[in-house]
């Protein structure tokens, strides 16, 4: 069945760190960045009403991120600030393709504390209350057992509110002690999803088996009602209603930096979809806003290069 997602308030939630990125000169250029973050960014350009449900830390560097979010059009009412904590950081490298390269400093990250227990019911309030919760795997990647299944039961009571979810599974093994876990945990989170933007080649690591048919079995095993496969060439498959059909992208782009392709691409498909588009509709407007935004360095490109 397709979501209905027209006309909700979205909630994106995970992590957000300090991003720095080196120049041509060598030195490093200090904005910020996060795969969900950046999905909020976006959305809030195209004109969807969108909050981001985070943690951050009581220092300046972490007031100068909310601050810019603000200025984006992005809702902070739900970041909460821990004190004594500071942002996680992460180092961008590319080389002449484009493709990237993530040094993380974040363990420590806030953000990782919101499902203990004196934070749990507090973020768990703030997904009830929206009408579209999105994630991401890395999102699922903060938390570690009972955090982990608050997380969960959090979003099992937004939708039982009326909230539908949206996930993507956007896969990095590094962030998870075993594969296992990190299938488990997918294969739940699979279950509580409305919306599903599915990497071939994450899955290919979760399972083995990164074919776009192997990708959809395991999406409709799961009851996923909409599902985005992201194949490895340009393009996608979008399984709405029916038979999947495949969308390709309308231009192919020289990449400058590939970071934020698919946190783009996520925002421009649920912008449109939140805007009454059919899934087919909104897979190329997804389309449409990645293929900028690869053409720029950063997560993050300039407001004005945003296409409307």
């Amino acid at each position: 069945m397709v979501a209905e997602l027209t006309g909700r308030r979205a909630a994106c939630f995970g992590e957000c760190m300090l991003e720095l990125r080196t120049r041509p000169d060598g030195l490093l250029s200090r904005s910020y960045g996060g795969d969900t973050l950046n999905t909020a960014v976006y959305l809030a350009r195209l004109g969807a009403p969108v909050d981001y449900v985070t943690a951050l830390g009581d220092d300046d560097l972490s007031a100068g991120m909310i601050r810019a979010w603000e200025g984006e059009g992005v809702g902070t009412g739900h970041v909460r600030r821990l004190p004594g904590c500071l942002p996680g950081l992460y180092v961008i490298e590319t080389d002449p393709d484009g493709e990237r390269r993530f040094l993380y400093w974040r363990d420590c990250a806030p953000v990782r504390r919101l499902f203990d227990p004196d934070h749990a019911d507090a973020t768990a309030a703030a997904l009830a209350g929206a009408g579209l919760v999105y994630l991401s795997g890395i999102s699922l990647s903060l938390f570690t057992g009972p955090a982990r299944n608050r997380l969960f039961a959090a979003l099992e009571r937004a939708r039982a509110q009326g909230a539908r979810i949206a996930f993507d599974t956007n896969f990095r093994p590094r962030g998870w002690p075993d594969l296992a876990e990190a299938r488990a945990a997918y294969d739940r989170m699979a279950g509580l999803s409305d919306v599903v933007f599915a990497g071939c080649e994450d899955v290919a690591a979760l399972t083995g088996r990164g074919d776009p048919k192997d990708v959809l079995s395991w999406l409709d095993g799961a009851g996923v009602g909409e599902a985005v496969v992201k194949l490895a060439r340009p393009g996608c498959l979008v399984r709405a209603a029916g038979a999947p059909v495949a969308v390709p992208v309308p231009q192919r782009v020289a990449p400058v930096d590939t970071t934020a392709a698919g946190d783009s691409f996520a925002a421009g498909y649920l912008a449109a979809r939140l805007a009454g588009r059919d899934p087919i509709v909104a897979a190329g407007e997804g389309h449409r806003l990645a293929g900028t935004v690869i053409a720029h360095p950063g997560a993050i490109i300039p407001r004005e290069a945003t296409p409307v």
